[in-house]
């Protein structure tokens, strides 16, 4: 088996042991990236010399008989919305064109502080809005599975690098499902932290009361591995949870589902659902009972009030938090700058993308003098809302057990002239994120066209150990995360 066709927890014990160097693993990571990204596009930008300066250090380290780390020689790709100093990041957009950080994100940080080699910055949706990737200034990411589709989004590059065996790990950030549901479409592991749990410093905001930095990973172990280094409180981040962030590789390690009170919502298997979709999902709640699972019915009654919370939400901290793209504090400067007034508007015209416009008038529109209360503060109490429906049903169970999607991957250029139907692509994923909560998305077999489908766990606040347990023991149980795309035997 080649070096980049292995986990990373494979990859740490083989560096660790010293069996192989952190500089083959590395060269091994770029070389698949050399040959295979011409054709994905699941990279903006990839660092070489600095990836190969990275995994020489991790070599040296172990020669002058340090102790290996967590992760110690393992290539990890970063979102493009996530701040390293030393590589550009500009969120897919024309606003950042060419920015370079002189700062790095927290969670990052703690990847490399753990050993983690970066080989590059990962395509997205522009400044992290939209559901395919195909909202990037850079053009689309294309799908492991089957290039004439979608990879999902926000996080789609980072997800179509790992599928495809470019990287064992990735960094995205997940608004809305922008890990889970991309991750879904692409047959990986993709784990969204409680809000808090991982610092968002470093992080470009898109709505900073839901954005969530977290892992993609080919198996819930190496998912774990990464949320256990990069959590934790972090001073730089006012949001950030003191809370202990347990043992979750441990967790992953016990893979076990025994006595676990699974929860399925009713809302949640209605219209709009594809039946292949429905039917693999359903089958991995069998599955989890045939584990030692209790499963049960219940009802999270304001689910049908999701997406247009979250689209009055998110686009209103999004207005907010874009505004300083203006030409003179951040970002593109237009050539032809006019007065003061004509400059802000033609640099914001010219540098930003149609989503990342509406999106911005949108959350402008519910801001504005006459219509917040109508819009914004009903958006608000809705959102509280929807977290007592959680409440509620974590009383009676530990877990609910869901789709991650709606669909399999879809086809480029199938939803970019009805927004709405893309804004339905993450229906299952955003109330996780207006609540707060962590979930999990892991592969449950296939939909239509073979392609991967997800099924999604999501838990109480900061009970990442339990969620990450069934969900190891439900993947161990069902190889479904064994399954590999068409790119795997290129």
């Amino acid at each position: 088996m080649e070096l980049w066709q292995l986990g990373a927890a494979e990859l740490r014990d083989l560096v660790a042991r010293r069996a192989v160097s952190a500089r083959e693993v590395v060269s091994a990571a770029l070389g698949r990236i050399r040959g295979l990204d011409p054709r994905l596009r699941a990279f903006l930008h990839v660092s070489e010399d600095l990836a190969l300066a990275a995994a020489d250090d991790c070599d040296r380290r172990l020669s002058m008989g340090e102790p290996p780390r967590p992760l110690e020689g393992v290539p990890i790709a970063i979102k493009d919305n996530i701040c390293l100093v030393g590589a550009p990041t500009t969120c897919a957009s024309r606003m950042l064109a060419g920015w370079r950080p002189p700062y790095t994100a927290t969670a990052v940080e703690r990847a490399l502080a753990a050993g983690c080699v970066p080989v590059g910055k990962t395509n997205l949706d522009e400044f992290a809005m939209g559901s395919s990737t195909e909202n990037s200034a850079m053009g689309p990411t294309l799908n492991p599975w089957d290039e004439s589709r979608a990879p999902g989004g926000s996080s789609g590059g980072s997800a179509a690098a790992v599928a495809a065996g470019m990287v064992p790990l990735a960094l995205g950030s997940d608004t809305g499902g922008s890990i889970r549901q991309p991750a879904a479409l692409c047959g990986i592991i993709g784990l969204k932290p409680t809000y808090g749990r991982v610092s968002r410093w470093g992080l470009v905001a898109f709505a900073s009361s839901l954005d969530q930095i977290g892992p993609l990973a080919r198996d819930v172990l190496d998912a774990a591995l990464l949320a256990q280094v990069i959590s934790g409180h972090d001073a730089r981040d006012s949001t950030s949870s003191r809370r202990p962030i347990g043992d979750l590789v441990g967790a992953a390690l016990r893979a076990d589902a025994r006595g676990v009170r699974i929860g399925v919502p009713k809302e949640y298997f209605g219209s709009g659902l594809a039946p292949l979709v429905e039917h693999a999902v359903r089958k991995a709640v069998e599955t989890l009972g045939t584990l030692g699972a209790s499963v049960e019915e219940v009802s999270l009654p304001h689910t049908e009030y999701a997406v247009a919370t979250y689209y009055v939400v998110a686009t209103a901290e999004a207005s907010s938090n874009l505004a300083r793209y203006d030409g003179v504090h951040y970002g593109h400067r237009t050539n032809s700058p006019g007065g003061i007034v004509e400059l802000f508007s033609r640099s914001r015209s010219e540098a930003f993308g149609s989503e990342v416009k509406r999106r911005i008038m949108l959350g402008t529109y519910v801001l504005s003098a006459g219509y917040y209360d109508a819009y914004y503060l009903r958006a608000l109490k809705a959102r509280t809302a929807l977290r007592r429906d959680f409440d509620e049903a974590f009383r009676r169970v530990d877990l609910v057990a869901c789709p991650t999607s709606p669909t399999v991957a879809f086809r480029l250029g199938e939803k970019t002239a009805d927004p709405l139907s893309m804004y339905l692509s993450d229906v299952y994923t955003i109330s996780a994120n207006l609540a707060a909560l962590p979930a999990i998305s892991v592969p449950c077999g296939a939909g239509e066209s073979g392609l991967p489908v997800g099924l999604q766990l999501i838990a109480p606040a900061f009970e990442e150990e339990r969620l990450l347990s069934v969900a190891r023991a439900y993947e161990l149980a069902s190889g479904a995360s064994r399954a590999r795309p068409p790119v795997w035997s290129v």
